[in-house]
């Protein structure tokens, strides 16, 4: 989240009063300490300074899942947000973005929440109301090549024109996607013509990015279904390639299976995928199952300059942050691995949705009742609908592009070195356990 940050605040009505509130109803050893204020004003680097500090506290307090089912804590977001920002409530106009790049426009309050919104949208494109829960709305940051870098999803606390016109860029979009990770939900959202459009929509694009690892024969097929009209049928033989669904995240670094290996992750079908090219090697992937992650955590560091002295003057840039995870390697044998990357928060939201959906599984229940929507909501029908438009047929196979091959069917077969538990003063509670953690055998590596 980014907000500007008031230069006085009171203990009641504001985000430090609710910080107090959610202590006292939670529990001091849940939430991590406010950030502190000041009495008298603030330079512009003091404003700056302490806008980072909020932005750090409201991420890592939303990755608790309690709190993130607490009405307290939202409600607490939700006026932070709008309060900070000062912006009225106001009816306004707001640009959502689908997969395809069709631009999708819809008439909202500031004060609409991400819900809110999402629902405004799929009026938009008449999408029934009980698939809305099936797709969720993303802050991406566009590129110079046109390509999207994910910021995060946006969360139901959110106020999503205010948190897109904060950034005070136009490179900054909203755009909709489907938000659950196992494809086998897809016949859900297959059965609508609307539904069908979207994924359809989604697939072409991903494809087109590379982001879906495809053949040329597999390409000439997809190619054909396509003149074809065949809609069902592409999404079919989409659902058998590598990384359908995924969602890929900018270049990074990662201590697997060396230390400083620059690597592309990539999320989905309950993994982590780490694409990575070793020294006088083709490309190559390994992949790490959710399942065998005993817990994850992301921490936040300010390395040192060479001298071994902090810099007052540091640059905001030289904040790094990591997801560490604990991986099951073989039966007896637990490792830590570290990813560095700016998108690490957004990489454990996806670890956790993935895990949430597992365990609805696994206990009988419906994806339907775990994508829940507000109680007694309505879905306001909008006057002037809009058709998801088809995308153009493929292009050729991009001739650069590398087939991948998997780095080993047992990941304790890998050379694994510079990797130890994370050097972090992270306490037990910024610890995500994983309660879909399985324990295995060799065989099942």
């Amino acid at each position: 989240m980014h907000f500007s940050i008031p230069e006085t605040e009171s203990r009641s009505g504001d985000s430090g009063g609710s910080a107090y509130v959610l202590r006292k109803e939670y529990g001091a050893n849940v939430l991590p300490a406010f950030p502190p204020k000041k009495l008298f004003s603030l330079t512009p680097a003091e404003v700056e300074q302490r806008r980072e500090q909020l932005e750090k506290y409201m991420q890592a307090v939303r990755q608790d899942p309690l709190l993130g089912s607490s009405e307290t804590f939202n409600s607490f977001l939700r006026r932070a947000q709008q309060e900070t920002q000062q912006v009225p409530t106001e009816e306004v106009s707001l640009e959502v973005l689908l997969s395809n790049g069709q631009k999708v426009l819809v008439n909202v309050l500031t004060s609409d929440q991400t819900e809110d919104v999402l629902e405004a949208v799929a009026a938009k494109l008449d999408l029934p109301d009980d698939l809305i829960g099936y797709f969720s709305l993303f802050l991406v940051r566009e590129k110079e090549d046109g390509a999207f870098s994910f910021v995060r999803k946006l969360q139901e606390f959110e106020l999503p024109y205010v948190s897109v016109s904060s950034l005070r860029s136009q490179e900054y979009k909203i755009v909709l996607r489907k938000s659950y990770w196992d494809s086998a939900y897809d016949d859900d959202v297959m059965e609508n013509r609307v539904g069908l459009n979207l994924l359809y929509a989604q697939t072409v694009s991903d494809i087109e990015r590379g982001w879906i690892l495809v053949t040329k024969e597999q390409h000439r097929q997809l190619k054909s279904l396509q003149e074809k009209v065949s809609k069902k049928e592409f999404l079919r033989l989409a659902q058998t390639l590598r990384h359908y669904g995924y969602l890929r995240f900018d270049a990074c670094v990662a201590d697997f299976p060396e230390k400083d290996c620059p690597v592309v992750v990539s999320a989905g079908n309950s993994e982590l995928s780490l694409q990575l090219r070793l020294p006088g090697q083709q490309l190559r992937e390994g992949s790490f199952r959710v399942t065998r992650m005993r817990c994850w955590r992301v921490t936040s560091s300010v390395p040192l300059p060479s001298g071994g002295t902090s810099s007052p003057g540091r640059g905001r840039g030289e904040v790094r942050l990591e997801l560490a995870f604990e991986y099951l390697m073989s039966k007896d044998r637990l490792q830590w691995v570290t990813i560095t990357s700016p998108q690490a928060i957004m990489m454990s939201i996806c670890l956790q949705s993935m895990v949430d959906e597992l365990m609805v599984k696994k206990s009988g229940g419906s994806i339907r009742k775990m994508l829940r929507r507000r109680v007694g909501g309505t879905l306001r029908r909008s006057d002037s609908q809009q058709a998801v438009k088809s995308p153009p047929l493929l292009e050729s196979p991009d001739a650069t592009r590398e087939s991948m091959v998997k780095l080993s069917s047992k990941l304790s077969a890998v050379s694994l070195r510079g990797i130890g538990s994370p050097s972090t003063d992270a306490s037990a509670s910024d610890v995500h356990g994983n309660f879909a953690f399985e324990g295995i055998g060799d065989e099942d590596l």
